[in-house]
């Protein structure tokens, strides 16, 4: 098995993985980052979206022999303190239900963010297409996101 050096939330890691696992399992089984979930396994539900290059990525379908040298951020990586913009809109806004799907829309979300500072609704709802979330949080997941670009 190759080892791949990776950059993931500002620290260099050494894994030894096969060249087709998932950066879901590489993030979850090799690190211990386990904020980032599994879903569907199909790059359907962004449960697992995670950052490389600043870019909103699906984990699960993500094999770690195309991350190359790309810097890679997991919900973990995105403030040390939790208090993101993002995160204290979400708790504003009262946005989890069960939890589950949330790191996969902050990912989404912040990603949405650091190339548009004022999104449209039009635009956040582009960007968040794809982010399921069971407990149906969406006009919340939105309200938040228009609250952390205010406060960004």
């Amino acid at each position: 098995m190759p080892v791949y050096t990776l950059h993931v939330n500002g620290q260099e890691h050494q894994v030894d993985v096969d060249a087709d696992t998932p950066m879901l399992w590489v993030l979850r089984d090799q690190l211990n980052l386990v904020g980032t979930k599994y879903g569907c396994g199909i790059a359907q539900c962004g449960a697992c979206t995670i950052h490389m290059n600043g870019t909103a990525m699906r984990s699960c379908s993500l094999p770690i022999s195309s991350v190359g040298d790309a810097k890679l951020t997991t919900i973990e990586g995105l403030s040390s303190d939790a208090k993101h913009p993002l995160q204290e809109a979400w708790r504003e806004h009262d946005v989890p239900q069960c939890g589950y799907c949330q790191a996969g829309q902050l990912m989404s979300a912040a990603s949405l963010l650091s190339n548009n500072k004022r999104p449209s609704d039009d635009e956040i709802d582009e960007a968040m297409n794809g982010n399921l979330c069971r407990c149906a949080t969406y006009t919340r997941i939105k309200s938040a996101i228009k609250t952390a670009s205010k406060n960004m």
